[in-house]
């Protein structure tokens, strides 16, 4: 929860951008400069009980002192949006991949899935 001393951090949510299979995706970014924001944009995005609720929110964000980045379950789904991120050469940014688990297992199209989220999120940026 952002507290009245600490300024919000805009969130660049674009809510559900594909589906695969009864899964949703759903990407969010926004600029982070230290763990502790980190922290706070994720607390901010849960305030949302769909994203509190969702099955993954994979993440991985480029700061000061590196790259961080976490599964939530998702395993190596972090990894594949860092290296993105170092590919684009995005820094002091946190992208967000959000998965409600639609019933099927995806196999290996879950890091494709992850990897086109990331994808709209850098071409809206872009755009």
């Amino acid at each position: 929860m952002t507290s009245t001393d600490t300024p919000a951090i805009p969130l660049t949510q674009l809510g559900v951008v594909l589906t695969d299979r009864g899964s949703r995706y759903a990407v969010t970014g926004a600029p982070v400069t230290s763990r502790g924001q980190v922290d706070q944009v994720l607390a901010d995005l849960k305030q949302d009980r769909s994203y509190a609720k969702a099955t993954h929110n994979t993440w991985a964000a480029l700061l000061p002192t590196g790259g961080l980045k976490a599964d939530d379950g998702e395993s190596g789904a972090g990894m594949v949006i860092l290296r993105m991120l170092e590919r684009e050469g995005l820094r002091d940014h946190i992208i967000i991949v959000t998965r409600w688990y639609g019933g099927k297992k995806l196999g290996g199209d879950r890091f494709r899935r992850v990897q086109d989220a990331v994808r709209a999120y850098l071409e809206h940026r872009a755009g």
